[in-house]
C-alpha cells in the first residue's frame, strides 16, 4: 500500500504530523476520525517533496538512539515493579525534546485510559515501527511484557550497530574522494590553465601528453559549472528512478550479482531478517506474521520479493529453508542453519545464531573491504594528481634543459 504523509489536531488541539499506508487518502481521513482527530492534509510521501526537504534535518520523536534508550528505560522501571503508566510517567520527564514528551503523554494518557499499550504505540500514527508494535502485542498476549522489551532493546542496539558499522565503513572512503575531487579540480581548473598561458607565450613545443592535460584543464576552467551541474542532475534523476518500484527492484538484483558488494549485501540482509524473524517467533509471533514484518525491514528488492514468495510457500506447508533457498539469493549457510532449527525444533535460536554468525561475517567483509579500498583509493588519486603534476612541470624541465 502506498504511503501517505498527514496533519491533523488531536482533541488537545495540538497538530500531529507523521505518516501511514492506506489504500488511499480517504482511508487516512478515516482512520483519523476514528482515533478522535480532525484531518488536516492526507497527500502521498513521494509527492510531499517540500514536507520531505524541511524535515530532512529534524529528528524524530524515537528513532535510533532514543528509541532504543526508551525502550531500555522502560524495561527497567517494569523489571524494578513500577506500574506501566508510573513508568511512562517517570519517562515524561527524562526527554528534552518537547515532540519526545508530547509522544510519551499521549501514550500515557492512553494507558490510563484502559488501553494497551501496543494499541497507544499503533496511536502515535508512525513513530513506532510494525515490528515494535507486533512485539508488544506479543508480550503482552505472554504476560512477559518487560522480557520483551529487554529482547526489544537488545535488537535495536543490534540493529542499529551494524547500521552504524557500515555507515562507519563509508565514512573515510568518502570524504577522502570528495576532498581530493575538490583538489584535483582547482589543480585542473585554476594552476594548470596558467602553465597553459605561459606556454603559449613561449611558444614551446609540448609533449602529446602535456597537451592532453592542458586542454582538459582549459575545458574545466571554461566549463566548470557543467562538470558541478551534470552529478547535480544526476542525482537528482537518481533520487526520482529511486523511487520507482521496477528501476528500484532492477538495480537491487543486479547489485546482488557483483562480485564485492552483492555477497556482503546478501549477508547483512540476512542477518538482519533472521534477527527480526528470530526475535519475533521469540516473543510467540506466529512466523508467517514474523515473516511478513521481516520482509519489511529489508532494503533489497529483490530479497524482499524472495521472503514474500517464501511466505506463501510456508503458508502452503513448505519448510522456511526450502521456501527461502528457492530464490537462490540467500547463502547457503544460513539456510543449512535454518534447516537445522526446523529439524531440532528450534528455529528461533538457530534464527539468532544465524545473525550473530552473519552480523560477524558482515563486519569482517567490511574491514577487509575499508582495508583495501583506502590504500586502492589513494594510490589511484596520487597517480592521477601526480601525472598532471608531472605533465604540467616536465616541459618547464626540458625547456630549462634546453636553454
Amino acid at each position: 500500500m502506498p504511503l501517505y504523509r498527514y496533519k491533523a489536531l488531536n482533541s488537545r488541539g495540538e497538530v500531529l504530523d507523521g505518516q501511514m499506508e492506506a489504500a488511499s487518502d480517504t482511508e487516512v481521513v478515516l482512520r483519523l476520525q476514528e482515533q478522535g482527530h480532525l484531518p488536516v492534509e492526507a497527500i502521498l510521501a513521494a509527492a510531499a517533496t517540500g514536507v520531505a526537504w524541511g524535515s530532512l534535518f529534524k529528528p524524530k520523536p524515537f528513532a535510533g538512539g532514543r528509541l532504543v534508550q526508551f525502550t531500555q528505560q522502560l524495561a527497567t522501571l517494569l523489571g524494578a515493579g513500577q506500574p506501566l503508566d508510573r513508568a511512562l510517567s517517570i519517562l515524561l520527564e527524562l526527554p528534552e525534546d518537547e515532540a519526545a514528551r508530547r509522544t510519551i503523554s499521549d501514550i500515557r494518557d492512553a494507558v490510563r485510559g484502559g488501553t494497551s499499550l501496543s494499541v497507544a504505540l499503533e496511536r502515535q500514527h508512525g513513530v513506532f515501527s510494525r515490528l515494535y508494535i507486533n512485539m508488544i502485542r506479543a508480550g503482552e498476549t505472554g504476560g512477559s511484557l518487560h522480557e520483551t522489551l529487554q529482547r526489544l532493546a537488545d535488537y535495536l542496539e543490534r540493529s542499529r550497530a551494524l547500521r552504524g558499522r557500515v555507515i562507519n565503513a563509508m565514512i573515510y572512503p568518502a570524504i577522502l574522494v570528495t576532498m581530493v575531487g575538490f583538489s584535483l579540480l582547482f589543480l585542473l581548473g585554476y594552476v594548470v590553465p596558467q602553465f597553459a598561458a605561459m606556454y603559449e607565450n613561449l611558444d614551446a613545443e609540448l609533449p602529446l601528453f602535456s597537451r592532453m592535460v592542458l586542454a582538459i584543464g582549459l575545458l574545466v576552467r571554461d566549463w566548470w559549472w557543467v562538470l558541478v551541474g551534470l552529478p547535480a542532475l544526476g542525482v537528482w534523476w537518481l533520487g526520482r528512478k529511486w523511487r520507482q518500484p521496477a528501476f528500484r527492484a532492477r538495480f537491487d538484483e543486479w547489485l546482488l550479482r557483483q562480485r564485492l558488494a552483492g555477497p556482503i549485501v546478501a549477508r547483512m540482509e540476512t542477518a538482519r531478517l533472521a534477527r527480526t524473524v528470530g526475535t519475533l517467533l521469540k516473543n510467540g509471533v506466529p512466523l508467517l506474521t514474523a515473516l511478513g514484518i521481516g520482509g519489511r525491514v529489508l532494503g533489497n528488492q529483490a530479497l524482499i520479493a524472495d521472503v514474500e514468495s517464501a511466505a506463501g510457500d510456508v503458508k502452503n506447508g513448505v519448510g522456511l529453508s526450502t521456501a527461502l533457498g528457492k530464490g537462490k539469493r540467500f547463502p547457503r549457510l544460513a539456510l543449512q542453519m535454518i534447516q537445522v532449527g526446523e529439524e531440532s525444533g528450534a528455529l528461533d535460536a538457530m534464527l539468532l545464531k544465524t545473525a550473530d554468525t552473519f552480523e560477524a561475517e558482515t563486519g569482517q567483509a567490511l574491514d577487509r573491504m575499508l582495508a583495501a579500498l583506502v590504500p586502492l583509493i589513494t594510490v589511484v588519486l596520487a597517480v592521477v594528481i601526480g601525472g598532471v603534476i608531472l605533465a604540467v612541470l616536465m616541459p618547464m624541465y626540458q625547456l630549462t634543459g634546453s636553454i
